[in-house]
């Protein structure tokens, strides 16, 4: 108890702002499972197909680059936090609307993903941006450490709860004994917690970008080398999000073992990702990074070689430790570098956030395209066999282009990191 009260102690030490929006993202980290891993088993369930799946992922990332646009625009007469508490209502709504229906063709999947994209884009375009407004560099390792171990102890708790809701459905004849009306209470539960943490944001007192341009072509050198290394994230971002869920609904099982799978491979990820954001510095944020992306490739690889029940499982569990240490060290080179570059530029902030949102999106374009194509030339499982592995390769550049932005961050005469 003396333990969990010094470290309530140092939250309660950080500035109100901050706390505001931690605990906002808190209560939204119990949606993102639900639309990161169920909504893909929604459509895999009542398309029985993969290619479909990952139609429906790059619905979502052509409609979050639109809603950037969008969102720069109305940042110069709407508050940051309604924008920000909008984006979370709306990937409520339009999860509830996806799942209004029980058979998907590919109209409707490409409708509902757009539809999706533009709601996750509001709430990502204002998230980056509340995080670098209410944070330093010195207390961010502690920030993403916190938001990121709750949200990883949410990944153990919401899939595990989920899918046995789902698989009671249909083993026990609840709800009819259909798995679809257990995804629309789901999806009625999503909305209700959007609800909740959009009230948390609005109490928060946030600044506004200064009214500026914000689409540019031409950049500081160092911000190429941030485009390249969000190409390179954007590649596997889809993977990460939908390779699990079909590995799973194919080769192992249901949503039930789909949640069960979720939650164990996190329970160890969790308690690591706090200690790793409560104890490290700035200086540590390469190593980090390259033990997230090795663990990817070990974990695609393997996969990929056996692709069988067993190596889907041992390709969750280290994406499940992963995914969430390459954010917690790729997040905050990010607004470093946005920092850097915007006072060498003379430019608004958001300019960077808007502009790395198209290197995500053109890394997301080509990783889903490699997989359409493989899946249509060949077959849904031979481009899990494929292109995963050479995703994951492909991220190990990574780690050279970290190492150029570290070295032209010290050239821009930024503090040595500590």
């Amino acid at each position: 108890m003396n333990r969990l009260r010094r470290e309530f102690e140092v939250f309660t030490r950080c500035p109100r702002s901050m706390q505001v929006l931690l605990m906002a993202n808190m209560v939204y980290a119990l949606v993102l499972p639900v639309i990161e891993i169920f909504v893909a088993a929604y459509v895999m369930r009542n398309s029985h197909a993969v290619d479909r799946v990952v139609t429906y992922q790059l619905s979502v990332y052509v409609g979050t680059p639109l809603a950037f646009y969008l969102n720069g625009i109305l940042l110069r007469r709407v508050e940051m936090k309604h924008l920000y508490a909008a984006g979370m209502l709306l990937s409520g709504m339009a999860m509830m609307l996806l799942m209004q229906s029980g058979v998907l063709t590919l109209t409707g999947i490409a409708v509902s993903g757009l539809a999706m994209g533009l709601a996750t884009g509001l709430f990502w375009a204002n998230r980056g941006f509340l995080a670098l407004a209410t944070t330093n560099d010195d207390n961010r390792n502690y920030y993403y450490g916190v938001e990121l171990f709750v949200a990883t102890l949410a990944f153990v708790v919401v899939p595990a709860l989920v899918g046995w809701f789902i698989s009671g459905a249909t083993h026990f004849d609840w709800l009819g004994g259909t798995a679809n009306r257990a995804y629309r209470i789901i999806a009625m539960a999503v909305f209700a917690c959007t609800v909740l943490a959009s009230v948390i944001v609005e109490q928060g007192n946030f600044r506004n970008p200064e009214p500026a341009r914000f689409i540019f072509f031409r950049f500081h050198p160092l911000w190429w080398c941030m485009l390249e290394l969000a190409l390179l994230k954007g590649v596997a971002q889809g993977y990460m999000l939908t390779a699990p869920t079909m590995l799973i609904m194919l080769l192992v099982g249901q949503e039930g073992i789909l949640g069960t799978t979720q939650a164990i491979g996190g329970i160890f990820s969790a308690c690591t990702l706090y200690a790793v954001g409560r104890t490290t510095a700035p200086r540590h944020r390469k190593i980090v990074f390259s033990v997230g992306l090795a663990l990817f490739f070990l974990g695609s690889a393997t996969c990929a070689v056996l692709l069988n029940a067993v190596s889907v499982l041992i390709f969750v569990g280290c994406l499940a430790l992963a995914k969430p240490l390459l954010d917690l060290a790729y997040n905050p080179i990010e607004l470093q570098v946005i920092e850097a570059v915007s006072r060498q530029e003379a430019r608004t902030e958001y300019a960077y956030f808007f502009n790395h949102e198209f290197g995500l999106f053109t890394g997301r374009f080509l990783g889903c395209a490699l997989f359409l194509v493989i899946a249509h030339g060949w077959s849904g499982v031979a481009a899990l066999k494929y292109a995963l592995p050479a995703v994951a390769l492909a991220q190990l550049l990574s780690i050279q282009v970290a190492g150029q932005i570290f070295r032209g961050l010290k050239e821009l005469g930024c503090p040595r990191p500590t």
